[in-house]
């Protein structure tokens, strides 16, 4: 049909130059619009130019405001995070290490700012993502290094690990383990030990905190340890056992913590700590015996005059390496790993009996050395 179309107007001369005639009238009329939308169009910097390249950034999602704005904030988080995970390394390192967290000075200026800044800083030095984001390189106001925030990464911590010993032993019966004794701020302390058996047969002891107590009689002593198992979702019902020490408000008939805890639960029943028990006995036992305390009496003598000058504390271990060496050389000591360490004159402790068998053992085995020396 195209074709007789097309034959039908080349045979006719009219139509053949009326043809013609638009087809040029056509042309020049898209050379006159072409020319008129080159003069809108104009230079570079032509008001049309600005708004088509506003328009082609407007349709370029990845120079959206939301866009940038979440690439910013997408950095800031990641640098965040590893500030972060810093400051928490450091924590854990220095908690499994029982380490002091701060500094006399903690100053920039300071040649020793600290266990906690100090070892943030050697992490830094080893590893180049953490020195861009923290200490001097982190915002003012987002450092994550103050005592408030290494107390915080403390208490989560703690926090955490109570959390696993709980599930540990999930529904099952348990015992207490109560003392209480000053620390070094003069602050009367509580500590409670948990005991319990877990599921494969085993006794296991973990310590759960330490409570501040402004009296030690018997009704503090149990609301401290009420406040703490509502905060660990313990129940006295649950309570199997108690094991304190012999003093009156621990273990009085009348108004003792434990009989405070049997009216409420009778299956909660009372042992006396052994070791306290142990202890007592060791006491009593040179209050009767003249020899023994005697005894005793001359072995600390002896301990403080050999003790307490540095130079006969200097001669006892240059004599004791001087016959240890002999001994080596004639057979009478096998050498090895671990053995013949160095050794010197313990002090024995007027509250831990334990440490006496200490001051024996050490007066035992260097006695010709402190004859020599005394």
């Amino acid at each position: 049909m195209q074709h007789f179309v097309y034959v039908v107007i080349f045979s006719n001369p009219i139509l053949e130059i009326k043809l013609v005639v638009i087809l040029l009238l056509v042309r020049v009329s898209q050379i006159r619009r072409k020319k008129k939308i080159q003069t809108h169009v104009g230079g570079p910097n032509s008001a049309h130019n600005q708004a088509s390249s506003k328009c082609q950034d407007l349709l370029n999602q990845n120079q959206h405001i939301e866009t940038i704005f979440f690439k910013q904030s997408d950095q800031a988080r990641i640098e965040y995070q590893t500030r972060l995970n810093s400051s928490v390394d450091c924590v854990k390192f220095l908690l499994r290490q029982r380490l002091v967290f701060r500094g006399h000075d903690e100053s920039e200026n300071s040649s020793n700012q600290g266990n906690f800044l100090e070892l943030l800083k050697f992490l830094a030095d080893h590893n180049e993502d953490v020195k861009v984001v923290t200490l001097s390189n982190a915002p003012q106001n987002l450092k994550l290094t103050s005592p408030d925030i290494q107390k915080g990464i403390v208490n989560v911590a703690a926090f955490e690990t109570i959390n696993v010993i709980i599930r540990d032993f999930g529904d099952a019966l348990f015992s207490i383990l109560i003392d209480e004794a000053r620390d070094i701020s003069i602050k009367e302390q509580m500590g409670v030990v948990i005991r319990y058996v877990d599921k494969k047969g085993q006794v296991i002891e973990h310590f759960l905190g330490i409570e501040h107590v402004a009296n030690t009689n018997a009704p503090s002593l149990k609301q401290a340890m009420e406040n703490l198992f509502s905060r660990l979702g313990l129940s006295i019902s649950r309570l199997q056992g108690q094991g304190y020490d012999g003093t009156s408000n621990m273990q009085s008939e009348f108004n003792g913590l434990k009989t405070l805890i049997l009216k409420e639960n009778p299956y909660a029943y009372y042992v006396h700590c052994f070791a306290h028990q142990l202890q007592l006995a060791l006491v009593a036992v040179p209050n009767n015996h003249n020899q023994i305390a005697l005894l005793f009496t001359l072995v600390s003598n002896v301990v403080n005059v050999v003790g307490a000058s540095c130079k006969r504390r200097d001669t006892v271990r240059e004599k004791q390496a001087t016959k240890v060496a002999e001994a080596l050389n004639t057979g009478n000591l096998s050498s090895g790993q671990g053995l013949n360490q160095e050794t010197n004159l313990k002090r024995a402790g007027d509250t831990r009996w334990g440490s006496h068998y200490g001051t024996l053992v050490s007066l035992a085995s260097m006695f010709s050395t402190v004859i020599d020396v005394l």
